[in-house]
């Protein structure tokens, strides 16, 4: 036995090894993170909450998210991030654990507050290290692989919230997520490595692209970053009460909502991210502007499906609700890409914590409550019909950032 652990790492490499760990976590916390618009008209029916509260939920994991992420990025670049990547499984693993003592609304909500914390080490710890693995031109490549884990682990939550919630309870499915969480942690703990910082880099470290303060003078990680926001606000929003929404207006039980729902995010969210990043990888051989263009033109295919969801008939809802979520997934590796090569290792952290508390910030920390808050008023149509003025900016703001992209290859820094 003592002859093949040798054998065995030496056959996988380091990079490989953490990439494989990374996308197991990013997995189950996708999972957990879904479990609940999967699960809500019955948690909704069980605590009483009105469409408002139930969207506060939401905001409460994104408030306490993005508030963290600065200090997690500060620490992500001054301290080994192994041991805060286990730190933040641990921490949203157990308090997922905990769900099975909640039997009231705001004990939830605290809840999800914590899973939030947890959530900004490891949403911000992930991309830099892989980063740190992998070149720029490999980055769209190594992320979208990566970020396939959030149409599968959504997809699984899903369906996990609507079938097991309805089988044995809401709370089920969060304590079916909370022990693999764990796991996962501890195996990241005895076999992953952490990388030298910058390794991989080869373009100039500027001013712009290697301090805090440069950050917001950096175009390319700026308009990258705020398209992203404003994407984020139409996906918080549409992703929270999809679910709901086919259950109100198209008929469709919980178990059924969740599974139609689930079935489309997992189809789409693998063809759509494994399209957008291979599209990206052959135009990036031609034009270093590709990662921006290839998000733009995704935007701008998922508005016309969108509305049809929304304000469409009712027969057309599902059909356009496939082809929308497919054009949306298209930009999720070249996005990401686009924002790590926009800046350098030695902020890197610091500019993905920055990134993230922008997107939640201004995307789906407040998008799920305020669209419940219209659905109060009016009907869930019109409150998701909100979104679509958001997808305009993004698509606006990430076409205006293509001239700004950064060349994939530069002089290497210097040692």
């Amino acid at each position: 036995m003592s002859t093949l652990t040798p054998s065995l790492r030496r056959r996988i490499s380091p990079a490989a090894g953490v990439l494989a760990l990374l996308i197991a976590l990013n997995l189950l916390n996708y999972i957990d993170r879904y479990i609940l618009p999967g699960a809500q008209p019955l948690i909704q029916s069980e605590l009483h909450a009105t469409d408002e509260q139930m969207g506060a939920l939401t905001t409460a994991l994104f408030v306490f998210y993005m508030c963290a992420a600065p200090l997690t990025g500060w620490l992500g670049d001054h301290f080994r991030r192994k041991p805060l990547i286990i730190a933040g499984a641990i921490l949203w693993s157990l308090a997922t654990l905990a769900t099975a003592w909640v039997h009231d609304y705001w004990t939830l909500y605290i809840r999800h507050a914590l899973v939030g914390v947890g959530e900004a080490t490891f949403g911000i710890f992930a991309p830099a290290v892989l980063s740190d693995f992998y070149p720029e031109s490999d980055r769209n490549r190594v992320l979208t692989i990566f970020y396939l884990a959030i149409p599968v682990g959504a997809a699984l939550g899903y369906l996990a919230g609507g079938e097991i919630g309805s089988r044995l309870g809401w709370r089920a499915p969060f304590l079916i997520c909370a022990l693999p969480g764990l796991a996962v942690a501890a195996l990241y703990g005895w076999i992953g490595t952490e990388p030298e910082r910058g390794a991989s880099d080869h373009i100039c470290p500027t001013h712009d692209r290697a301090t805090v303060l440069g950050l917001f003078r950096n175009a390319a990680f700026l308009t990258a970053t705020f398209g992203l926001a404003m994407l984020t606000f139409a996906m918080g929003g549409i992703s929270t009460w999809m679910p709901t929404f086919l259950h109100r207006f198209s008929g469709l039980s919980v178990a059924n909502a969740g599974l139609t729902v689930g079935a489309i995010t997992v189809v789409d969210g693998i063809a759509g991210t494994v399209t957008g990043g291979w599209v990206a990888q052959i135009w990036l051989r031609t034009n270093h502007r590709a990662l921006y263009l290839l998000s733009f033109w995704s935007v701008v295919l998922t508005l016309p499906c969108g509305a049809l969801v929304f304000f469409g008939p009712r027969s057309w809802a599902i059909p356009s609700l496939f082809a929308a979520e497919f054009f949306l997934f298209l930009n999720t590796g070249p996005l990401n890409a686009a924002i790590v090569n926009s800046v350098s290792a030695p902020v890197r952290a610091t500019a993905i914590s920055l990134n993230l508390f922008f997107i939640h910030c201004f995307g789906d920390t407040f998008s799920p409550q305020i669209i419940g808050a219209i659905s109060d008023r009016t009907n869930l149509s019109i409150g998701l019909g909100a979104t679509l003025i958001f997808l305009v900016l993004s698509a606006a703001i990430l076409y205006a950032g293509a001239r700004f992209a950064p060349p994939l290859e530069d002089s290497p820094p210097a040692s």
